[in-house]
């Protein structure tokens, strides 16, 4: 012992201290990671190999506690048995992890770590360090700021002990505030180290300690034992609460997460707090209710009117109340839940809250007993306490399946299966799409600041609605054309009913209908026409003309049989010229707008996008072939009036279609009906049952497609699931080669995204018209607006009907207004998404065209569809 100890310096910078006397053994090495200079204990060490010490070191006594203090102080002189390192090492006290409880819950907790924070070392650091491996504590020391907050990270020390004497190292509030600023610092005690200060001055106030984050303060004092008593006093005291109030955080999660709503009030019944479930169920957020007291709550009136007295003489004995309670929602509505309410005592004796847990009550056909009988006071057995009447358990009280097998000689096994089968379904949580984005932005909130929670709110309420993707117009006056030709196309009417009924004429004796007509009896001048079916430019009115209003059938035999349709189908030529004539027929020709001409452009149209190379790589040919026949037959019979116009007049179709897609719902019904009526026009007579049945759905769901009131949704849709996606993949592509890669085949070709793509396909189809050659344009916009001043001056006018469209009077209509508010209210965004997709540059020159004509008709004052003439 009487000998200095040696020091040796490795190639890589790692600095051995070994005692001379003691070289064989192990324990007696002092190790220091790449270090310039350094003191351990006494002693000074300074090497050029590397540049810094280590700023965390963990200390390891290789002594027991009671020889450790005196064997330090007797070997100040190098003689120290301690190793230094950067990784935790077991202290030389074996201390067990110590149980400890929260109410019915059972905690283990591990030996105390502590983190001192000293820039320097002296006796006083010592002292803690002797005093840790005394009482059994980890122990490390941090240097710096950034060390002790690195080092707490890795640790998670239940005690830290800022050195606060000597302010040139570093400021002891600016470490106590960035130890703070951690998540894992909420539960740890952290002790400042002040100065001793002479007697004839006055005690310094902790408060701007407490302020920095500090727990407690400890002047300074040298000793191993005053350092050992504060340490224990910490440990027992609020090192246990802290470990048992950490413990809470478990009950909270299961709290948050639980199915059934719980609220907590205080003795004077403040809400304290709600779980999400309660959100849910009440359509509040925890922030609105916190703090408040019931009594502010709006309550619902189907209560009795001595209930609350009940409830509160039950739980104010400290007794359990439990029974039918109807509460009022935020949105106003009574809602009828079974509660049950739990005193909860706390400090001497007395209630410090009370536990609401609620769940819905559902009344299965009364079977459960009326709410008198379901309130319960629990506690003590003496009924005069309680003014409620007792019953038994719930399930006893209500009917059980189980029970129901014994009463009769039906299978017991069947009723106990059933059983089983209701208790799952009570016991599953079915949740919409829509629902689950509700639950995660009320999530989202909870964690938000305030003004981003408000926004959420402003979310919420707007995705609670039933018009999601319904734009909201300006006022009337702002933009009367726009909003009388949107409400005319938008909505279902009034839903008014009057004793006007409006019944169309349905034509279809076949001795109306034209002798059918082959390809090779089609006269030279249409055939030369139909040669140019596949532009865009194809002129249908000169079709019309030649074909004295029957361009559909003439038409559709060339787009069929160039598609392949009679092949795919199993029918013949004739069967589909028959099919063609019989739905053509069923077209009012006396409609200026929606007769066969129409039909007839829309299957060109429809035609014309099935050719462009990513719908038809999208689509198979069953898609194909629906694709045809829904835009042959989607406003078959129509009798030249809007849905609105229907239901306000209480037609038979609208009574028949609850006021609900009217029109579109007839389209699709009566294509069928003429189908199958007849074997000859019965171009699905030879597929199959399950071809059939896919093929039937399909052309329904596009027919649908057409009805205005869910364009935007529509739209909306195919933005969101191939617009963006396919947009966002050729951003990453590396190539233009790559832009098609297989990654937008996969999203293209997804049946949703597949049934999508039809939906907008027949509905810019269906309202092409802008976007035609600007004679066609003019023609078509002539032939709507005289449809609509038809319904507006013969139909509801002069029945004292409610007008739905008021701005498309004969008298005063600007043709060139109502196109402008048409594109740009519903063309224009929609074309721009089709033809991101299916690349249409002509279209959209065209579109561009026209609009710049109505615009300058417009600027002109003009109200008709051409200038006019120059005086």
């Amino acid at each position: 012992m009487g000998c200095a100890p040696s020091i040796h310096v490795s190639q890589s910078g790692v600095i051995y201290c070994r005692d001379s006397d003691e070289s064989n053994s192990p324990h007696q090495t002092t190790t220091i990671s790449q270090g310039t200079a350094a003191t351990l204990h006494g002693l000074f060490i300074k090497t050029d190999a590397a540049e810094t010490i280590p700023s965390v070191i963990t200390y390891q006594s290789r002594h027991s506690r009671n020889n450790s203090y005196r064997d330090r102080k007797e070997n100040s002189g190098g003689h120290i048995r301690i190793e230094a390192e950067t990784q935790t090492s077991h202290t030389s006290v074996k201390v067990s992890a110590t149980e400890e409880c929260v109410g019915p819950m059972k905690l283990t907790q591990e030996p105390i770590q502590v983190l001192l924070v000293f820039a320097k070392e002296d006796s006083q650091s010592d002292a803690f360090w002797w005093a840790c491996d005394r009482a059994g504590f980890r122990c490390n020391i941090a240097r710096t700021p950034e060390s002790a907050v690195e080092c707490f990270l890795d640790k998670h020390h239940e005690i830290i002990v800022i050195d606060g004497r000597h302010s040139r190292y570093f400021e002891p509030e600016a470490v106590c505030r960035l130890i703070r600023a951690t998540k894992p610092s909420e539960n740890t005690v952290i002790l400042a180290v002040v100065p001793q200060k002479p007697p004839d001055q006055d005690e310094p106030s902790v408060l701007p300690l407490l302020c920095a984050g500090f727990s407690r303060r400890f002047v300074e004092n040298s000793s191993v034992s005053a350092c050992y008593n504060e340490l224990i006093q910490i440990e027992h005291g609020e090192v246990r609460c802290q470990f048992k109030l950490r413990a809470c955080n478990s009950v909270f999660t299961a709290l948050e997460h639980c199915q059934e709503a719980v609220e907590i009030t205080s003795e004077d019944h403040i809400i304290q707090y709600v779980n999400p479930a309660f959100e849910r169920m009440m359509g509040y957020h925890k922030g609105e209710l916190i703090g408040k007291e019931l009594t502010e709550l709006p309550k619902s009136d189907k209560n009795r009117a001595d209930l609350l007295d009940t409830i509160n003489t039950c739980i104010k004995k400290g007794k359990e109340w439990q029974g039918i309670y109807y509460a009022r929602k935020k949105s106003g509505d009574s809602i009828q839940q079974h509660v049950k309410i739990i005193p909860v005592i706390g400090q001497g004796g007395k209630i410090r809250h009370f536990v609401a847990i609620k769940r819905p009550h559902i009344d299965n056909n009364n079977q459960v007993h009326k709410f008198n009988k379901e309130e319960r006071c629990s506690g003590e057995h003496s009924q005069s306490e309680c003014h409620s009447l007792r019953h038994r358990d719930r399930r006893k009280d209500s009917i059980d399946a189980r029970s129901l097998s014994s009463r009769g000689s039906d299978a017991p096994s069947l009723q106990n299966r059933r059983y089983s089968s209701v208790a799952r379904i009570h016991s599953m949580t079915i949740e919409a799409p829509i629902t689950k984005v509700i639950n995660i932005i009320n999530a989202a909130q909870e964690s938000s600041p305030v003004t981003v929670a408000e926004a959420l709110d402003r979310v919420l309420e707007i995705l609670r609605t039933t018009e999601l993707y319904s734009p909201q117009l300006a006022s009337k006056e702002d933009d009367p054309h726009t909003n009388d030709l949107v409400g005319g196309l938008m909505s279902d009417g009034l839903r008014r009913l009057s004793g006007n009924e409006y019944v169309f004429c349905k034509n279809m004796s076949q001795s109306q209908l034209a002798i059918p007509v082959t390809l090779n009896d089609v006269p030279p001048s249409i055939a030369e026409m139909l040669n140019d079916e596949e532009c865009w430019e194809f002129n249908i009115l000169e079709l019309e003309a030649a074909t004295h209003k029957r361009p559909l059938t003439y038409l559709g035999l060339k787009i069929f049989t160039s598609f392949g349709a009679c092949e795919f189908l199993n029918c013949s030529e004739a069967t589909l010229r028959s099919w063609l004539q019989l739905i053509e027929a069923s077209y009012h020709s006396s409609n200026s707008y929606h007769n066969s001409t129409h039909a007839a452009d829309v299957l060109h149209a429809t035609a014309y996008f099935l050719r462009k190379e990513r719908v038809k790589s999208s689509l198979d040919q069953l898609d194909e072939v629906v694709a045809l026949i829904a835009a042959t037959v989607h406003d078959v019979d129509h009798p030249g009036r809007t849905n609105s116009f229907l239901c306000n007049a209480g037609s038979e179709l609208a009574i028949l279609y609850n006021d609900t897609a009217v029109l579109e719902s007839h389209h699709a019904a009566l294509a069928f009906q003429l189908t199958v009526r007849d074997s000859k026009s019965n171009i699905f007579k030879n597929i199959d049952r399950n071809q059939f049945r896919t093929l039937r759905q399909a052309i329904i769901d596009m027919v649908l497609a057409t009805e205005m009131t869910r364009h935007f949704e529509h739209v909306n849709k195919f933005v969101n699931s191939i617009n963006k996606p396919m947009a966002a993949i050729e951003e990453t592509s590396t190539s233009s080669i790559n832009s098609d890669c297989e990654g937008q085949a996969n999203i293209r070709n997804s049946p949703e995204n597949r049934l999508l793509i039809k939906r907008m396909l027949i509905k810019c189809a269906d309202v092409a018209n802008p976007c035609r050659p600007l004679e066609l344009c003019i023609e078509w916009a002539g032939r709507i607006s005289e449809e609509y001043f038809a319904q507006v001056q013969d139909e509801e006018k002069r029945q004292g009907l409610p007008v739905v469209m008021p701005v498309f009077d004969r008298n005063t209509c600007s043709v060139p207004k109502s196109q402008i508010s048409f594109i740009d209210y519903f063309i224009t965004d929609m074309f721009d998404a089709w033809d991101a997709f299916a690349s249409l540059p002509g279209l959209m020159e065209h579109l561009s065209e026209n609009y710049k004509y109505w615009k300058s008709l417009d600027e002109m004052k003009c109200k008709s569809l051409r200038p006019p003439p120059p005086s």
